[in-house]
């Protein structure tokens, strides 16, 4: 699966396949463990294909962790006031 691909799909497309591919993932988990997974590939492939879309979801929503901890512009310049505390005169 190709992120061009992903990027033309809906929000709840994306959303549905994630759930998707994570259930998938917990299966091979289990055969793998069993020993009755044939490629462990399958594996690597599915957690690849879920980072993807993963990705492509935090672009369509805007929720990445750089855009909610960086300040708006010009807002570094500008300090509140510290007030001076109890019992200080100025």
């Amino acid at each position: 699966m190709k992120a061009t691909e992903l990027k033309d799909l809906a929000l709840e497309e994306l959303t549905r396949r994630a759930g998707e591919i994570r259930e998938n993932l917990f299966n091979l988990k289990i055969r793998r463990r069993a020993g009755t997974l044939d490629s462990t590939a399958d594996v690597t492939k599915n957690k690849r294909d879920l980072a993807r879309i993963l990705t492509v979801l935090t672009q369509k929503n805007g929720n990445s962790k750089a855009q909610r901890h960086t300040a708006p512009p010009g807002a570094a310049s500008v300090k509140a006031p510290v007030p001076a505390p109890a019992g200080v005169k100025e």
